[in-house]
């Protein structure tokens, strides 16, 4: 069965991950975040326990 033949596609998949490593990750980091993380600490919502009528 040619399927558990692993000789083709052990190559195809190692030269996909150089592939990847080599060329394509570099490009992708080197992008900036649009938005980029704050060390501002978040401020809870300032909420108000709601009154039931019958109370």
């Amino acid at each position: 069965m040619p399927q558990l033949n692993p000789n083709p596609w052990f190559f195809i998949m190692l030269t996909s991950w150089v592939t990847y490593s080599m060329i394509i990750q570099p490009k992708i980091l080197s992008f900036l975040s649009p938005n980029p993380p704050s060390n501002n600490t978040p401020t809870p919502p300032n909420t108000t326990p709601w009154t039931w009528p019958w109370t």
